[in-house]
């Protein structure tokens, strides 16, 4: 399952800035001063209203051309990608146990090898991430 999803956006020019809505996820709606700011908030706020669901669960992006516009609105297809918002929001560590022979950790023990950031760094480069 891909961690990108690209969901389609209503834009709204206001006095100042722009508001924004993402029909396909209800309630989910933000605001910007500026056209990238407004962008940033967007994905922020996907990101806010999908963390507490399963990503198999991810409400399925409709396409740009089924958004209904009127007037000065338009349609910005908004990047999220689940890994980078869980890599910026939700990197609080957790507790794992693992078991590895004597020797190897006795080895590893003499050459300081820090056990926490060795699993991260391998676990990164198994799952390219």
């Amino acid at each position: 399952m891909s961690s990108k999803y690209f969901y389609p956006a209503i834009f709204e020019p206001e006095d100042t800035g722009y508001s924004v809505y993402i029909p396909d996820i209800p309630g989910c709606m933000t605001q910007g001063e500026t056209l990238d700011e407004a962008l940033e908030m967007a994905q922020e706020a996907i990101g806010l209203m999908l963390e507490d669901i399963d990503e198999q669960d991810y409400p399925i992006p409709s396409s740009p051309s089924d958004a209904h516009i009127e007037g000065k609105q338009f349609v910005v297809m908004v990047p999220f990608d689940k890994i980078a918002y869980d890599r910026k929001y939700n990197s609080k560590a957790v507790k794992k146990t693992l078991s590895i022979p004597a020797w190897l950790n006795e080895l590893a023990l003499k050459r300081n090898i820090n056990f926490s950031n060795l699993l991260q760094n391998a676990l990164m480069r198994e799952l390219n991430v």
